[in-house]
């Protein structure tokens, strides 16, 4: 069965050019015009991932972001009609996985489906797999993409899961914000290091008490800290 893609825009042109393309790639597509219209069919009916701008009427697309946030993990690409850091920062730091900036080429916009898609894969769990990495009170389970600290359960994102497995497979060993980009979101991304570090400080927040802790190393980027 088809993956359902959702593009949200007010403008019906770019709706109907990123479809033809979407559609041509074996993808479903849905559409919706406006915040309110989006945050009901991704909430009720779950697309693969969602195309979200930023400009809506009614609803803009930070507050539809939010609140998708606060019930799901779905994929968002968000669109900026600015080429403005601003927007994307709040964007990625209210849970967006990636941007494009207006006017977009949709063969790009594709090729990031595809990119987010492939590394938001969760294979099906297996319950006698045990393999995990263990350090301190933090439990990581790479199959499952599960995660532990002190034995408490903790949700995390994709790229978030992809930021600590990466930390983790090498405690101690220091990972550029350029290096942790090309890991885990693929040497293709337009994005700046400032996603790392939204993203850093998501999964700290999350991760409260865990030990080893995330360490800076200031000018160069981030480690595990195995002390």
């Amino acid at each position: 069965m088809s993956e359902t893609i959702l593009l949200v825009d007010d403008e019906q042109h770019i709706i109907d050019l990123a479809k033809m393309y979407v559609e041509q790639e074996g993808f479903d597509v849905e559409s919706a015009i406006d915040g309110n219209e989006a945050l009901d069919m991704i909430l009720n009916h779950a697309p693969a991932l969602v195309v979200l701008d930023l400009m809506l009427p009614g609803m803009d697309g930070w507050e539809v972001c939010r609140r998708v946030r606060a019930e799901s993990d779905v994929p968002i690409i968000m669109l900026t009609a600015r080429d403005d850091d601003i927007d994307k920062i709040v964007g990625l730091e209210l849970g967006a996985d990636d941007y494009l900036t207006k006017p977009f080429n949709p063969r790009e916009l594709v090729a990031r489906i595809r990119a987010i898609l492939r590394r938001s894969g969760r294979p099906v769990e297996n319950k006698e797999s045990g393999a995990h990495i263990s350090l301190h009170n933090l439990t990581i389970y790479p199959e499952r993409r599960q995660v532990r600290v002190a034995e408490r359960p903790i949700n995390l994102r994709m790229k978030e899961f992809d930021l600590l497995l990466t930390l983790a497979e090498n405690p101690g060993v220091v990972y550029s914000r350029e290096k942790l980009l090309d890991i885990v979101w693929g040497y293709d991304f337009a994005g700046e290091t400032r996603t790392v570090d939204v993203h850093i400080a998501h999964l700290r927040h999350k991760l409260d008490g865990m030990r080893p802790v995330i360490e800076t190393v200031w000018g160069v980027g981030y480690k595990l800290d195995t002390d």
